[in-house]
């Protein structure tokens, strides 16, 4: 048996896949132990951990420990003369009109930054040696005072060589034994220091979090007889064997939306869909991300509470629109949804756990689109009577009845992941006209009509299970990491033979560590090099293939991407380098079976009415999701009630499921 866990912020979700057969259980997330929610769904699904043989997980641990400044104390060590790299930043401000800005505030207090006396040049070479007796006089004495958890080693150009990192390392863990030690070279290997620091401090951060959360998680399933793999998920879209994230645990912090990214694309492609934009919509938030030709996108860097982080990301542009979403009015008196969320406790206020504010939720409740006797197939009877006493205020305050208001908030949530639609596509020189909207999470499904209709999309595939989308992910990721490589050279003749270098030395890298965490040396590899014009502040990441690799070749497609990306191909006979490399290697695992809908066995009226955006009501169909034939249309307005989710297909719309069990939305001919 195969099962992948994600915890979410407001339900955990588990998919389990035993021979041909795919289940798939939905239970609230506790966030101050999402390990026992995890446990949970294993109990509610009746999976003994001893029935298990891989176990997927990802969780939003990581991220929260950042946003919710619940990491370690942490020390940073940095090359004398730069111990306020992580104060100074740069000289951007993020809001440009804010008189009170402030930067972003690194996890590390200023106190906790030390210096040590050593120098490399930018290729490397040793300018001034590690002064090792002022380690043992000064550093080592310092950390021993201080009660810290990790120490993060940034020092200057060692990307270009890790041997002062290295050592400085080996001699605080000979002084420090069980002091968590966290490199630039081995976290981060590329240029620009303030980017690379950060990301290295908050690895530090996090890592003592994750490492704890595993442990816990292990030994519980240790204890259940657990026997089988245990893997994470990374940001980058493929999974580690849990031992390796100990090594790298700022590779998980968004897991979750990775995995519904990863678990979409795969579920599309049956219906043979690659021209995507992926939408998942929980309880707390909204990730939306553009796909071409099947394969997501993938970033160099991202950013967690202002702070940069460079590991590689799939493009994912999230924004607080979920189902949790609090529905508020500002000191101005306009209409506002997210980014503060009811989470998993208390929950929007028809889950009836406490919740008095009104949420995305409890506003579909009100329009009718959730339906309280069917939320998860019945087994979590929601309150109608909750949810509109939870408007009464804000429709008050708009002068409106609460029908109303609650169809402005849903108004509202659409714009917002509109918005986000249009970062990841238009904003980016992508038409989204060319795409299908593939909604998932609890609430996707719901809003995806309405989006497409102010996007101007005319196709929706909706997969089966929408709710557990992310957690399908899980078991459907490869194995994969991704190394990055600072290597600066000019586009001469001598390119090709440096780039296939250092291609062989990469691999063999990262084929010793995939032998190391036991995944054999049968993989596939890519290898990308950033690339600029000689004075460019910025690259341009360029596929290479090394066999056959010329110098002319590769300008041509250096050329074709700056035309992508700044609509022109720069001046003639204008100097082009290389400036860094990105190589990922991935083992790819057996495909999962063709997923069903889970039965709910609910017994249902024939339609129920809801309310549309227009001010109008209407009669729609109730169909069950389990029970929707392949090839009969079905014509809107209806809900097709599911275990995770509900579709909503409006008047306009057609919805037919096709052979691989999508379901697909259509609008009607005029």
């Amino acid at each position: 048996m195969r099962v992948g866990i994600e915890v979410g912020g407001t339900f955990t979700d588990l998919v389990a896949v035993s021979g041909g057969g795919v289940g798939v259980a939905k239970v609230p997330s506790t966030p101050r132990s999402p390990d026992v929610g995890a446990f949970g769904a294993l109990s509610v699904a009746g999976i003994a951990p001893s029935d298990v043989s891989d176990l997927v997980h990802g969780s939003t641990v990581a991220t929260n420990a950042i946003l919710e400044r619940r990491g370690a104390r942490v020390a940073s060590v940095a090359t004398a003369g730069f111990r306020d790299i992580l104060f100074l930043q740069r000289h951007d401000r993020r809001s440009i009109y804010d008189l009170r800005y402030r930067k972003p505030a690194p996890p590390v207090r200023r106190r906790d930054c030390f210096e040590v006396a050593e120098r490399l040049d930018a290729s490397g070479a040793v300018l001034a040696p590690l002064d090792e007796a002022a380690v043992a006089r000064d550093l080592v004495p310092a950390l021993a005072a201080g009660g810290y958890e990790a120490v993060a080693i940034c020092l200057l150009s060692a990307y270009a060589s890790g041997a002062h990192e290295a050592r400085l390392r080996d001699l605080l863990a000979a002084a420090l034994p069980g002091l968590r030690v966290a490199c630039s070279h081995e976290v981060a290997p590329e240029f620009r220091e303030w980017e690379r620091a950060s990301t290295t401090a908050l690895s530090a951060y996090v890592q003592p979090v994750i490492d704890g959360y595993l442990d816990r998680f292990e030994a519980a399933l240790g204890r259940a007889g657990f026997a089988g793999r245990f893997s994470v998920m990374q940001s980058n879209g493929g999974r580690l064997p849990a031992a390796a994230m100990r090594r790298s645990a700022i590779t998980a912090l968004f897991s979750g939306p990775a995995a519904g990214v990863v678990g979409a694309v795969r579920q599309a492609a049956r219906s043979g869909r690659g021209d995507l934009i992926t939408f998942d919509m929980g309880g707390t938030s909204t990730d939306v991300s553009l796909v071409r030709g099947g394969e997501p996108s993938l970033a160099p860097e991202t950013e967690v509470d202002g702070l940069p982080i460079r590991t590689p990301v799939l493009d994912i542009v999230s924004v607080g629109a979920g189902g949790g979403s609090l529905v508020w009015i500002d000191d101005g008196g306009m209409l506002r949804v997210g980014p503060r969320s009811a989470g998993a406790e208390p929950g929007p206020a028809c889950y009836g756990r406490g919740g008095s504010l009104p949420t995305v939720t409890d506003a579909h409740v009100v329009r009718g689109t959730i339906r309280p006797d069917a939320f998860l197939g019945g087994a979590m009877r929601l309150d109608a009577g909750a949810a509109h006493r939870a408007f009464a205020e804000v429709a008050a305050r708009l002068g409106t009845d609460v029908a109303g208001a609650a169809a402005a908030a849903i108004r509202l949530a659409v714009a917002n992941i509109v918005r986000a639609i249009q970062l990841v596509s238009t904003e980016r020189g992508r038409d989204p006209r060319d795409c299908a909207l593939l909604p998932f999470g609890g609430a996707g499904p719901l809003l995806a009509a309405e989006i497409a209709e102010e996007l101007g999309l005319s196709e929706i595939l909706v997969p089966p299970n929408p709710g557990v989308v992310s957690a399908l992910g899980l078991l459907s990721a490869d194995y994969l990491k991704v190394y990055g490589a600072t290597r600066r050279m000019p586009l001469d003749g001598d390119a090709p033979d440096a780039l296939r270098r250092a291609h062989a030395a990469l691999r063999a890298q990262a084929l010793e560590e995939f032998r190391g965490l036991g995944l054999g040396d049968t993989v596939e590899d890519s290898l990308e090099a950033d690339m600029r014009f000689v004075g460019q502040a910025f690259e341009i990441p360029v596929a290479v293939e090394t066999a056959g690799l010329t110098a002319a070749g590769l300008a041509e497609r250096f050329t074709e991407a700056h035309r992508r990306v700044y609509l022109h191909g720069g001046e003639p006979g204008r100097r082009v380098e290389v400036v860094g490399l990105r190589y990922g290697v991935r083992r790819r695992l057996d495909a999962l079976p063709e997923p069903r809908e889970r039965a709910s066995g609910l017994a249902r009226p024939p339609e129920a009415e809801v309310a549309l955006p227009d001010g109008g009501r209407a009669r729609a169909r109730l169909v069950d999701a389990a029970a929707l034939p392949a090839g009969a249309p079905l014509h809107g307005p209806a809900l097709i009630e599911g275990y995770s989710s509900t579709t909503w297909v409006p008047p306009g719309w057609t919805a037919v499921r096709d052979a691989a069990r999508n379901t697909l939305l259509r609008r009607s001919a005029a």
